[in-house]
């Protein structure tokens, strides 16, 4: 049986396979002054040319949007905490292969603490943060306001730009700077 076929009747393992090289768990954390978010989702993003099957993954799931993501891409976007159990007891039954397998485990973990209402309080935040900021690359995340992170950021930039000598490069710099703000950017 072709690849075509399998894609035409999406089976489980086929769908395991699709995400493992293209899906994305992720949990954002936002803590704005007066109130703290936490934003689980799950998402696969594919060139516009492949829209059909995106549609396809929501129809087997149903749930979810297909929503231009950036350019000439679609994504498949999943948010909303009966969805999200939805994706994690699939995933849970139609375990991953890859190192992505580690990112849902953790997600998985977070999406438990959401339905134990563990996310109001604030050291079931705190776990989320910790949590969240273990997936995808181990991404730090900072628990201080948006605001507060980039106005350090651009002090710290300022700080470095300030000291470049001569044996520093430039692209050394923007090296630096890079880091920072991908840290800073959660």
């Amino acid at each position: 049986m072709g690849a075509d076929n399998q894609q035409e009747r999406l089976e489980k393992q086929w769908i395991v396979g699709f995400v493992d090289g293209e899906g994305c768990f992720y949990v954002g954390i936002n803590h704005p002054r007066n109130y703290r978010q936490v934003l689980p989702e799950f998402r696969i993003v594919q060139h516009q040319k492949d829209e059909a099957l995106l549609n396809k993954i929501k129809q087997f799931f149903r749930c979810g949007s297909v929503t231009k993501n950036h350019g000439d891409r679609k994504e498949w976007r999943v948010r909303g905490i009966k969805n999200l159990n939805n994706i994690v007891k699939f995933f849970q039954t139609h375990q991953l292969k890859s190192r992505k397998k580690k990112d849902f485990e953790i997600f998985a973990e977070i999406i438990k603490m959401i339905n134990e209402k563990k996310h109001l309080s604030d050291e079931g935040w705190k776990k989320i943060a910790e949590l969240a900021g273990q997936m995808n690359r181990q991404k730090q995340r900072n628990l201080e306001s948006s605001e507060t992170i980039c106005q350090t950021s651009r002090e710290v930039m300022k700080i470095e730009s300030d000291l470049i000598s001569d044996d520093k490069t430039s692209s050394e710099m923007v090296r630096r700077q890079e880091k920072i703000f991908l840290v800073s950017n959660f």
